[in-house]
């Protein structure tokens, strides 16, 4: 076998065709990492943000989009005194109607953004515990309240919207009660108004939806037998977490892009760092065929050649793992419904791993092939 410092030594010969490999290479793998982080990003944020002990009563038809929904303003009191097994702390059951409304936000300063406000009782809080008030107070009448990562949703600084700003909706005036956190949700990116205040500004008289939670994932079947049995109502229940679950479904396409326009940009990189390869190897047939003739096998040469290609590919792995520490770590990503964080997971940093690897032995075999290909005679007779 050649020993590994000969292919190591062989890297540096031409530090020009050194560089295209580990620029190329690293543009590869930072690019698979970047598609991985992203889907993994929203297939968590979704996953996380519905739960099982959760149902959502939506108007019949409006399975797959709450912001359509419409059902009656009384739907929440009746399914509170008529379905079995809600949550009850201190005499009042977790039963939260809601609006949800996609709407335009002028700023003050001249700029406007859209992003989802939600129209909420104080319930809401029972139904989603993972909402905590980190500044100011839950909003009252001419207030609301501001997730952490709404600042994201609007497209503007950090620091433009604190407690005590002022924000115009539809021409009224509202002002910023409090920031709230809900680690890992969509919630994080919303904006929350009192229920009879939003019901103004959206001009609605129905909810968008009564949110019922259970102390029991599984006495959320009452909440589907209750919706069946009250045709008046025109109501259906889903589980939250199955809400969520056909977004994502909803959204796959989207994730499927990210792929292809990856996969696309990182087989033109790869077809470069190929042909990169050929014109590095295609120059030292000779010094291959006098290996062959000192007594090396083509099965050890083909190693070495393979070792010098993954060394190269592998720095430029590392390369790409800084390159995604510093662009993709703790990157907040906004789509339709909120916004997802990008993190360089274990599993990102695996997937960059293999990438670089396989980059190596893949972008290397066929190019070593063909210069292993040549007989021993022919190949001590080329330049």
């Amino acid at each position: 076998m050649l020993p590994f410092s000969y292919a190591a030594r062989n890297l540096f010969r031409s530090k020009t065709r050194l560089l295209q490999t580990i620029g190329g290479s690293a543009l590869v793998v930072l690019l698979v990492m970047t598609a991985v982080a992203i889907n993994a990003g929203m297939a968590r944020v979704l996953s996380a943000s519905g739960s099982e002990f959760n149902v959502i009563l939506l108007g019949s038809g409006s399975e797959e989009s709450v912001q359509r929904s419409e059902v009656p303003d009384s739907a929440a009191g009746i399914a509170s005194t008529s379905v079995r097994g809600i949550s009850e702390r201190l005499g009042v059951r977790a039963v939260s109607p809601e609006i949800h409304y996609m709407n335009h936000i002028d700023l003050g300063d001249g700029r406007r953004a859209q992003t989802l406000v939600r129209g909420v009782a104080p319930e809401a809080l029972r139904v989603h515990p993972q909402v905590r008030l980190t500044e100011g107070d839950f909003p009252k009448a001419g207030e609301v309240m501001l997730g952490r990562l709404a600042w994201r949703k609007l497209g503007i600084g950090e620091n433009d919207l604190r407690v005590g700003s002022s924000i115009v909706m539809n021409g009224q005036g509202f002002e910023v009660s409090g920031i709230f956190a809900a680690p890992g949700t969509v919630m994080e990116s919303e904006m929350w108004a009192t229920i009879g205040d939003l019901r103004v500004v959206a001009q609605r008289e129905a909810v968008s939806c009564v949110v019922l939670r259970f102390d029991d994932a599984q006495d959320a079947a009452e909440a589907d037998l209750f919706a069946k049995q009250r045709l008046d109502l025109e109501l259906t229940a889903i589980r939250e977490s199955e809400y969520y679950g056909k977004l994502r479904e909803f959204f796959s396409p989207l994730q499927a892009m990210v792929w292809i326009t990856a996969g696309l940009i990182a087989a033109g990189a790869l077809f470069g760092g190929v042909n990169t390869l050929y014109a590095a190897f295609a120059s030292r047939v000779r010094e291959i065929g006098t290996l062959q003739a000192i007594g090396f096998g083509r099965g050890a040469i083909l190693l070495s050649l393979v070792q010098e290609s993954t060394l190269a590919c592998l720095a430029g792995t590392l390369v790409a793992s800084l390159a995604a520490l510093v662009l993709l770590d703790e990157k907040t990503i906004p789509f339709s419904i909120g916004i997802f964080v990008t993190e360089v997971s274990p599993g990102v940093a695996i997937t960059g791993l293999m990438t670089g690897i396989l980059l190596g032995l893949l972008g290397s075999l066929p190019a070593a092939w063909r210069c292993l290909k040549p007989s021993l005679p022919a190949a001590l007779r080329m330049s």
